[in-house]
């Protein structure tokens, strides 16, 4: 067996946060792009919410092969807030990234991201992403948002994508969200946006892959039922829950307007090598 070993330093390590359920199809390609990146000192926690495909086997087989890589198994399923506030709780590194078990990283993603924070001393960011089929192909769709989140705009909407965000766990601290099934990683940037702004780093470093399983594909009336559920689940009375989330429906008209853009190929690879 030719297993890399490395060993982490916590001072520049980043946790990168994966939960994952029947992710077969796609966490393959996943674990090979955080395999990719030019950043090395990074661990992957990745914890599985009962799957009940081959998830777990791929999982371990690239584990045997990368002692980086590390799996959690939940007893049953249990959503994935818990299995996010799990992969926190285990969390070693300074820094603190997010991906889904079904989306991908661009090489430079965790070494572009990371100087960015630090040339600009900030502690909190996201960066522009693209769109991929089930088949892995670009759709030609790029998403970015605002150049500086504050916690009012965030309450506004969740701008940026979860595949994207980096936070610095020294200054923020050990963040838990709340354990609701849908909205969970709105919360996680809401309660962390109480400590410190968002800032985008304006380039496309990442690939959300939109699916029939995505949540962009749930109706309106279910996202408008946990938006309002979310904002209630974070201690607001019903009339700010109520205004919180119509506000949403209207800045999520916005996002589509301004930041929601088509693109040809060429111009996506220019966007790529920044």
């Amino acid at each position: 067996m030719n297993s890399q070993i490395f060993s982490a330093n916590s001072k520049d390590l980043v946790s990168v946060i994966t939960p994952a359920f029947n992710s077969g199809r796609f966490i393959a390609e996943t674990i090979n792009s955080v395999l990719s990146q030019t950043y090395r000192n990074w661990e992957l926690i990745i914890v599985d919410d009962g799957s009940t495909d081959e998830t777990v086997r791929i999982v371990k087989s690239f584990q045997e092969k990368d002692n980086r890589i590390q799996l959690f198994e939940n007893e049953s399923n249990k959503g994935s807030a818990f299995s996010r506030n799990l992969a926190l709780r285990n969390a070693k590194g300074k820094w603190i990234a997010f991906l889904d078990s079904d989306d991908v990283w661009h090489p430079e993603k965790l070494e572009k991201q990371i100087k960015f924070m630090t040339e600009n001393n900030c502690h909190f960011s996201y960066t522009n992403y693209s769109e991929i089929d089930e088949d892995s192909d670009e759709t030609g769709v790029l998403l970015t948002g605002p150049k500086i989140i504050t916690r009012n705009k965030m309450l506004a909407y969740c701008w940026p994508g979860c595949l994207t965000i980096m936070y610095d766990a020294v200054s923020v601290g050990v963040i838990q969200t709340i354990d609701i099934r849908i909205n969970e990683e709105y919360a996680l940037w809401i309660n962390v946006s109480k400590k410190t702004d968002c800032y985008l780093l304006d380039e496309n470093l990442a690939k959300y892959r939109r699916h029939s399983d995505s949540l962009s594909h749930q109706s309106y009336f279910k996202l408008i039922k946990w938006h309002y559920l979310m904002f209630r689940e974070l201690d607001n009375n019903v009339v700010a829950s109520l205004f919180l989330t119509a506000g949403n429906l209207i800045f999520g008209v916005c996002k589509k307007i301004v930041y929601r853009r088509k693109v040809s190929k060429g111009e996506m690879s220019e966007r790529v090598k920044g």
